[in-house]
């Protein structure tokens, strides 16, 4: 019997090692650009850029109808309720914005707030269609109701307190 290893069928491959062709590094290639690829688009589709009313109204022409954030302060009375959502105004450095919203605004929604709102601008005017409002709040009720929070902290609830008589 014959023990003695045989020759490499290729010369400088040592035995038993496969040479990869050069289209299997192709397809990882192409692969690997597809991912970046999609990774590129999810990223770049999922952000919404930030501005606020000023910055908005100075660049309408380029944002045309991309959809994006819009900030400003609700004006004093601008609120309309319509029959499908509510219009308001907002301002931001002096450049007010007349917004038309779709839908409930949210309960804490009052003039003299600032807004944080999502949408485009109408095809036709200067109106902001919105269609997402969110109401940035204060710690105004911290500071209020100090006693509520120390009381739900402790697991007692401020409007359920035993009574003296009653323990």
């Amino acid at each position: 019997m014959e023990l003695s290893p045989r020759p490499s069928a290729t010369p400088g491959v040592p035995q038993g090692a496969r040479r990869r062709t050069p289209w299997v590094y192709g397809v990882l290639l192409l692969v690997a650009l597809g991912l970046g690829v999609v990774v590129y688009q999810g990223l770049n589709s999922a952000s919404l850029y930030f501005y606020n009313a000023d910055e908005a109204v100075q660049q309408r022409q380029d944002l045309s109808d991309r959809r994006f954030r819009l900030q400003g302060t609700v004006q004093e009375g601008t609120v309309t309720t319509t029959g499908n959502g509510v219009t308001f105004t907002v301002a931001h450095n002096g450049v007010d914005v007349l917004v038309r919203h779709q839908g409930d605004p949210p309960e804490l929604f009052q003039p003299g707030i600032p807004v944080v709102l999502e949408g485009r601008w109408a095809a036709a005017g200067d109106e902001f269609d919105s269609d997402l409002i969110r109401v940035k709040h204060s710690e105004q009720y911290v500071a209020d109701n100090g006693d509520r929070i120390e009381d739900a902290e402790d697991g007692q609830s401020a409007d359920v307190r035993p009574s003296p008589r009653n323990p």
